[in-house]
């Protein structure tokens, strides 16, 4: 991200500049917390990162690609083969089994169904500790089994780079801590950058760099020492 602002009602009396002139750079491999208080503009900044919303001016590419002029046709696409994601509220399908909402992203970007899904969904739910539970639906799951599907989902496409949105905080420490484990081993293998917003300092503590969003702004957003530039 380079010089990205983002204001919502422009033109109008009540126009408000969430985001004031962000420079970011997020490295393969890397894993980094985002910090700030309500308001502070992090679900903003997670919601460009994310291609979910357009920068009011400046630049961001994703992948060696600037986005800033794409249409929502490249967008979309770009997104769904890029980026998974991971929530504070897991989004699944309450009427469909674990394994079908982690096939979710790999049938909507083919349009068709094969067993090579079924069988990455199950291979991905089994990383997640959760085979046995594969084909239950997943209103009968746990809050903290829910959110590794969710995690297992945001895997489905091979992104190289995930976006965790508080999923942390609705689950107890033990199951927070499982899930950000499980966040942390697939950054691990695969070499994704994750973007990991949450307001456990505990949890940020054990990421690579910690960036904190303070109205609108970024402060201790060095980059990494060792880790190669995307």
């Amino acid at each position: 991200m380079r010089g990205v602002r983002k204001a919502f009602n422009i033109g109008m009396p009540n126009e408000a500049e969430v985001l004031h002139g962000i420079d970011l750079s997020l490295a393969r491999g890397e894993f980094c917390a985002v910090m700030g208080p309500s308001g502070s503009g992090k679900s903003t900044l997670l919601n460009i990162v994310g291609l979910l919303d357009r920068p009011s001016s400046g630049s961001l590419r994703i992948c060696g690609e600037e986005t800033t002029q794409l249409d929502d046709h490249a967008l979309t696409r770009l997104r769904g083969h890029s980026i998974g994601f991971v929530f504070q509220y897991h989004n699944l399908l309450s009427a469909f089994t674990a394994l079908e909402n982690v096939m979710m992203p790999m049938l909507g970007d083919a349009g068709f169904f094969n067993d090579r899904m079924a069988e990455r969904a199950a291979d991905l739910l089994g990383r997640v500790g959760l085979s046995r539970w594969q084909d239950s639906r997943v209103g009968q799951l746990s809050g903290g089994q829910q959110q590794r599907v969710a995690v297992a989902r945001s895997l489905a496409m091979k992104p190289p780079l995930l976006l965790a949105d508080e999923p942390t905080g609705n689950l107890d420490t033990q199951a927070a801590d499982a899930v950000f484990d499980l966040l942390r081993q697939a950054n691990r293998d695969s070499g994704m950058a994750i973007l990991f917003v949450t307001h456990n300092p505990a949890l940020a503590a054990r990421c690579d760099r910690t960036i904190r969003v303070v109205d609108g702004m970024l402060a201790g957003a060095g980059q990494a020492s060792g880790v190669p530039q995307a």
